[in-house]
């Protein structure tokens, strides 16, 4: 047959060109109805809150896993998360979905960026092949395997005979021994573990979760190691040695078998197995407090054991290309003419030049991945898609341009235009007009937040969206102007001789009492900068970008400490116990145990939520509701938007200051929309960040550092934020906000741009002083983009 017989019949396959979306209801979106084009790159706008995450990655990505969870045998799908379908009517023209969102990755201190990108594997295979001297296996240079062996009698069945035969094992692995594969020993300071000046029944063990009340009380008192009643300064050389190093053991308490370990011991298995970065807050800073990390003396941080870091391929150890930034790294790779292994060499390749294509080449294999922000987490795992060779793919990304400079944006819509242009769809939620500029299809969500959210306000190209009369369309063309008088420091905070990672002994005086911006392109060392010099100053109170830990039965409420107060008053109008009114605790529906629905278990299936029939999903027992304070019964409390119930609060029979300051920075921080009994489970990125700067609005600090708080910022939701820095800093704070927003930048009082480059092209301060003067100057990077945002 011709090929023109071919191009000219048209074939039923070639009309699914579309993504059909038909009221989808997921989260606050209002019988949603969209139909989005195949292979073309579609861009999602709106305020925060406004529906665009529970549209792209509630609805079409969630079913596309699902759809592909269900290929699966029944068996496999019993060790899968099962995914309940979105809420909606019709959704067909999907195609696989790859999500590449921006939460951080790896609470594991073992996880690296070269292990969570397999570049390490690849370096493992490559030198167990031609390294000299030759010391075994990949495992042989992995840190995370470690060296055993071992030997004894083994039991073997040949026909009705059974012999005994010797046999031994050996395994040579990679890891330090004296680290443990981490790089780092801990060391611990004793006075932070224990009072040693009382007993162990007065308490004297300060670790958090020690209480006496508890079971580590029974287990302590009930061990028979040593006398509770005794002050540990009395203990000899033995109660001592089990009370802090006892490895564990065995114990028979009150008739039952319990397990009893040294304080140190437990302490390494309960939090030192975690990151630093993943803990709760109150158990971080014990660790902080208590536990001293020095670089391990054996391998010199680089977790490896000696034999190891011997065997060398063109006079580099393993070690030595760990360490390296990965444009070096590229660089050296490029270089090796190894036939033999020619096609490990050609993905090696590949992927270490797809770190500099995206803009990571400053980083290193080595590099801890928790300590990744949300953007650079969110690039590292593009990394694995930019070589795919999958085509007709829907690529689902979540403002790919967190963390990016300016200078840095245009590089990564070159690479979402690749993606697009090898034949996939490309869906991406994005607020940077640069961004929304490149786009093929504009889809744009609201008209408000929250439950004044949830609808399609425009579809259709750029240019018709900026000239379209929605929130979006009238802020596209915003731009901040220069401040015409900046405040004066009060004080300066002395930061001198800082070289945390790649930071070249920078001296710098950051002023106190106004607002400073820290900026400069990614990887330049703003967070070096603020995590080696200025975190744990006292004082210093940090906002960052980690997610909020917490249930479905978390809500602002709970975690903001603002149903105390409520639940007090309810109390105490009613003559009752607080405890009543609060759904995890005694005022709970006994049918649902105050979740507010039943699950309905259906093994491999998803399990279906069905609400409560007892308290009709207000969580509560009916015998509570009785109970009113102001009017309200405690589920209509909890149902108000943070606005209403700032009114609610503020005057008449519902007065309550503690509430009302607690909603007035809620409502401050631009969350007025919430629910205050909505699980925060279902926040956006940026709503979380913002629930978390609201409850540090009341922290003692003087000094407070914000991590690109525009992000998931809508342009009209910028203008607020300014408003509220502005707030901050005239209520007598120093505010610090690392960011790379030109809106934030313009309205600065001092800027410090960091550079000129990125890794150890970067590590210098390029430039301090106002914004005028940088745009003026239009020395740096940043003061060339500032200068062309406003317009000078």
């Amino acid at each position: 047959m011709s090929t023109e017989t071919i191009s000219e019949a048209p074939r039923a396959a070639d009309s699914h060109d579309m993504i059909r979306v038909h009221g989808a209801r997921v989260n606050n979106l209002k019988d949603v109805s969209v139909e989005i084009p195949k292979r073309r790159l579609t861009v999602f706008t709106g305020v925060s809150g406004s529906g665009k995450s529970s549209l792209v990655f509630g609805t079409i990505a969630a079913e596309s896993q699902r759809l592909i969870n269900e290929t699966y045998s029944t068996f496999v799908q019993g060790f899968m998360p099962t995914l309940a379908r979105p809420d909606v009517d019709v959704l067909d023209g999907i195609t696989t979905a790859i999500s590449v969102d921006q939460e951080r990755m790896g609470a594991n201190p073992r996880s690296t960026v070269g292990t969570v990108t397999d570049t390490d594997a690849m370096l493992r295979i490559l030198y167990s092949r031609l390294a000299e001297p030759h010391i075994g296996g990949p495992g042989a240079y992995s840190f995370n395997v470690a060296s055993a062996s071992g030997s004894g009698g083994i039991t073997v069945q040949r026909g009705d005979k059974t012999i005994t035969e010797s046999a031994s094992f050996s395994r040579v692995g990679g890891m330090c021994p004296r680290c443990e594969g981490r790089g780092a020993i801990s060391d611990f300071d004793l006075a932070a573990l224990f009072d040693e000046e009382k007993s162990i029944n007065e308490g004297a063990i300060t670790i958090p979760g020690y209480s006496m009340d508890g079971w580590m009380g029974r287990i302590f008192r009930g061990s028979g190691f040593f006398d509770a009643d005794k002050p540990i300064k009395s203990f000899n050389k033995r109660e001592r040695h089990d009370l802090l190093y006892k490895e564990p053991t065995k114990v028979k308490i009150e008739g039952i078998n319990l397990t009893y370990s040294g304080l140190i011991p437990s302490i390494q298995k309960s939090m030192l197995s975690k990151d630093v970065e993943a803990m709760q807050p109150h158990i971080r800073a014990f660790v902080e407090r208590a536990v001293v990390f020095t670089t391990c003396p054996d391998c010199d941080g680089t977790r490896l054991s000696e034999a190891a870091r011997s065997s060398k391929l063109a006079g580099k150890s393993i070690a030595d290309l760990s360490t390296m930034q990965i444009s070096d790294l590229a660089q050296w790779v490029s270089e090796l003419d190894e036939p033999t292994v020619a096609p490990l060499l050609t993905a090696l390749r590949e992927t270490l030049d797809s770190f500099v294509d995206i803009g990571l080449g400053y980083l290193s294999l080595n590099r801890p991945s928790g300590t990744l922000s949300g953007g650079e987490s969110q690039r590292t795992k593009m990394i694995r898609h930019l070589g795919s060779s999958l085509t007709d793919v829907t690529y689902v990304f979540d403002e790919p341009t967190i963390g990016l400079h300016p200078h840095d944006i245009q590089r990564m819509n070159d690479l979402l235009l690749q993606l697009r242009d090898k034949g996939n769809t490309v869906l991406v939620v994005e607020h940077k007009p640069e961004t929304i500029a490149i786009a093929d299809h504009v889809v744009d969500l609201g008209p408000l937040a929250g439950s004044g959210g949830g609808e399609i306000m425009f579809e259709g190209s750029f240019e018709a969206l900026r000239a379209a009369d929605t929130i979006t369309g009238r802020h596209l063309d915003d731009r901040a102007t220069l401040k015409a008088q900046v405040r004066t420091a009060s004080d300066t905070l002395k930061v001198r001789g800082a070289s945390t990672n790649n930071l070249q002994d920078v001296d710098v005086d950051i002023p106190l009492g106004v607002l400073v911006v820290l900026t400069g392109v990614a990887g330049s060392g703003k967070s070096s900068l603020i995590r080696g010099s200025v975190e744990g100053e006292e004082g210093v109170v940090t906002v960052d970008q980690g997610a909020i830990r917490g249930s479905r039965r978390s809500n602002p409420a709970t975690y903001t400490g603002l149903l105390d107060p409520i639940r007090k008053a309810f109390a105490k109008a009613n003559g009752v116990k607080p405890a009543l009114f609060s759904a995890n605790s005694e005022g709970a529906c006994p049918n649902c145990n105050g979740a507010g629905v039943i699950y309905m278990d259906l093994g491999i299936m998803a399990g279906t939520p069905v609400p409560c029939e007892e308290c009709e999903g207000k969580r509560f027992d009916a015998s509570v509701l009785e109970y009113t304070f102001g009017g309200k019964d405690i589920s209509q409390v909890l149902g108000m938007s943070v606005a209403e119930a700032e009114a609610f609060f503020a005057d008449g029979d519902a007065k309550l200051p503690a509430a009302h300051k607690i909603l007035d920075r809620l409502n401050a921080v631009g969350l007025g929309y919430l629910t205050i009994g909505q699980p925060l489970t279902t926040l956006s990125g940026g709503e979380r960040q913002r629930l978390k700067l609201a409850t540090h609005m009341a922290d003692k600090g003087g000094i407070y550092v914000l991590d690109e708080p525009t992000t998931g910022l809508h342009l009209a939701d910028v203008e607020q934020l300014l408003t509220l820095l502005d707030r901050l800093v005239d209520s007598g704070k120093s505010v610090i906000v690392i960011e790379h927003h030109q809106a934030v930048m313009a309205h600065a009082d001092w800027i410090i741009d960091l550079g000129p480059g990125a890794g150890y092209e970067g590590g210098k301060v390029v430039f301090e002083g106002t914004p005028a003067d940088l745009v003026a100057g239009r020395s740096t990077l940043t003061g060339e983009h500032l200068a062309e945002y406003v317009g000078v």
